[in-house]
């Protein structure tokens, strides 16, 4: 019977949590043990009975707990410290940044403990209950326009009163993946004018049937990976897609960017030449800026003032409605662990050659397992 474990998050910021009650109670279906922290829950309104009665056990001695582990699942990465107390057999599940965060990883691979990296989870039809890159970023879209209507000196919709008529915002958003599309979703439930850009013209439609305009830029080829990601564009390319932007920047009062490349550093599209085009109390909402930014001028974490420009690089979104992405999160992880249970013996199996876990197990036995991101770390060393 293997012994799931589930552990407070060590930033304070991080609102989010690994668990809920009706995921312990599924992790007990299979006949699993689960231990919980003492107050995972308290960020989301979840006492530590609520777990008690769906069959938890509650721990307040978290060496004590870890020592126990087979599998320790959180939001954020154990620090190796912690995981080092773990059974050398241990699995640990999270989010990860491999391709940012190497030291660690040598670390873990070295003490012969297992990791999943839930971002790597592949994007095919087995996987869309486990993907939580998907289900985080959609929750990231919602919030990026919240934030921006919160922070615009003007409304969204159309207002038309006896003392005249207010002229719905004009939103522009680059990039339309999942957080993209839903922040497009949002923008327009809120009356707003939207455009959207992407590099892939082939989600033009998706961007129309959601009411939004699809801003046309012809760049010649352009790519996207095998999981659906677009591909680094050439530099070339980049230049003539910031020139063209560049005008509908300018007449928007809000921009939003979410063009966040897998594995390496988002490119800028945004110089400060650009945001000082804009009207004075327009707002610019960065998603990528806590891994390098779209936009030159933002600065990770922090919502600044630039020349009349409120540009957010806060971070952190789906935490920001931590209880639903919480669930969200929860249900990922349980379809990942329901789909690698042993019904017979009542354990989790660590198949490296599945085909989900080659995309998602980052170390194995003393070995870095996966493929992605040791050609990764191949081309950089070269």
């Amino acid at each position: 019977m293997s012994i799931l474990v589930f552990t407070k998050e060590g930033n304070a910021l991080e609102k989010r949590c690994a668990l809920l009650p009706e995921n312990a109670k599924a992790y007990k279906r299979l006949g699993a043990t689960v231990l919980v922290q003492s107050g995972l829950g308290e960020s989301v309104g979840i006492a530590d009975q609520e777990y008690i009665e769906a069959g938890a056990e509650i721990f307040n001695n978290r060496k004590d707990a870890l020592t126990k582990a087979d599998a320790v699942l959180s939001v954020d990465a154990l620090s190796f410290e912690d995981f080092n107390l773990t059974p050398q057999t241990a699995l640990s599940v999270s989010f990860f940044d491999p391709f940012n965060h190497q030291a660690h990883l040598n670390q873990v691979q070295s003490s012969g403990r297992s990791m999943i990296a839930m971002e790597m989870v592949p994007r095919i039809s087995r996987c869309q209950k486990m993907d939580a890159l998907s289900s985080q970023a959609s929750l990231a879209g919602y919030v990026m326009v919240l934030n921006a209507m919160s922070n615009l000196n003007k409304t969204l919709p159309m207002m038309m009163t006896p003392a005249g008529t207010l002229k719905p915002a004009k939103v522009f958003i680059i990039g339309a993946g999942v957080a993209g599309l839903q922040a497009i979703a949002t923008a327009k439930r809120m009356g707003a004018s939207v455009i959207a850009y992407d590099t892939r013209e082939e989600v033009a439609q998706q961007v129309q049937s959601l009411g939004a305009k699809f801003l046309q830029i012809d760049l010649g080829k352009t790519e996207s990976t095998a999981q659906g990601y677009a591909k680094a564009l050439t530099p070339e390319q980049l230049l003539k897609q910031q020139e063209a932007q560049a005008q509908c920047i300018a007449d928007s009062d809000i921009v939003i960017t979410t063009a966040q490349l897998f594995g390496r550093k988002p490119p800028v599209l945004i110089t400060n030449e650009v945001i000082n085009r804009m009207k004075p109390g327009s707002v610019i909402v960065d998603m990528a800026a806590q891994d390098g930014g779209n936009v030159e001028a933002s600065v990770a974490g922090e919502i600044i003032d630039f020349h009349g420009v409120k540009v957010i690089g806060t971070g952190n979104w789906a935490s920001q409605v931590a209880l639903d992405a919480s669930q969200m999160y929860g249900n990922n992880l349980q379809a990942l662990i329901q789909d690698m249970w042993d019904a017979e013996t009542q354990s989790l199996v660590i198949d490296d050659a599945d085909e989900v876990l080659n995309s998602a197990l980052l170390t194995h036995k003393g070995n870095l397992v996966n493929p992605i991101v040791k050609a990764h770390y191949a081309k950089e060393s070269a």
